[in-house]
């Protein structure tokens, strides 16, 4: 299994703990293909404002297996991405789209199954005129994302991993999930987080 694909496994929520609660993109997402799960290295883009010329240029750029994350300098409800620009994402190679915008066709986007995860779900579409930039910093919901990057997405929502933390990130998050699998047989036991994690003493005082 590849580090992206385990990374993908174990889940954003577990990777969000496990790396110290760093990295949570702090925003509602759409999660357009429901039950998708993805992993990979960012893509950054910086699109004009409510302008998706930059979405193209990056598909053409596109590496297989990266994650596309489509910004824009003031977020809001235009769709840069519909189900012909994921067409081609798709056979790009494309393992996911992160909007910080809209998208549009989502019936069409759930039939083509690019795991994509968007801001808003809106018809107005973008405008094709404004060069924008590619592999640039950018942020999504209070959370940097640089170049190369690694971005968790699933059905919790989206989490990013500096570069230089991927091997630690990961191996705490497996950490956490064998702690979890313990912890998990006990509370099937009968008993209960409340003494497990000595939460009773700070309620009760004891």
């Amino acid at each position: 299994m590849t580090v992206a694909a385990e990374l993908a496994r174990l889940g954003s929520a577990t990777v969000y703990e496990a790396s110290g609660r760093e990295g949570l993109v702090d925003v509602d997402l759409h999660q357009i293909v429901p039950g998708s799960r993805a992993c990979g290295p960012a893509r950054t883009v910086r699109c004009g404002q409510g302008d998706n010329l930059m979405a193209h240029a990056a598909v053409h750029r596109a590496q297989r297996g990266a994650v596309l994350v489509l910004t824009m300098p003031d977020p809001e409800p235009v769709a840069l991405v519909g189900d012909l620009l994921v067409t081609q994402a798709k056979e790009r190679g494309v393992a996911a789209l992160l909007v910080d915008a809209g998208v549009r066709d989502t019936e069409d986007l759930r039939e083509l199954g690019v795991p994509i995860w968007a801001r808003w779900i809106r018809v107005r579409g973008a405008t094709k005129t404004e060069v924008g930039e590619i592999d640039v910093p950018v942020e999504v919901g209070g959370a940097a994302l640089r170049p190369g990057d690694t971005v968790v997405l699933d059905a919790d929502g989206a989490v990013v991993i500096r570069q230089e933390r991927v091997d630690e990130v990961l191996a705490a998050s497996r950490a956490r999930l064998e702690l979890e699998a313990v912890k998990r047989e006990k509370l099937q036991s009968g008993q209960l987080s409340y003494d497990l994690d000595n939460l009773r003493a700070r309620v009760e005082g004891e």
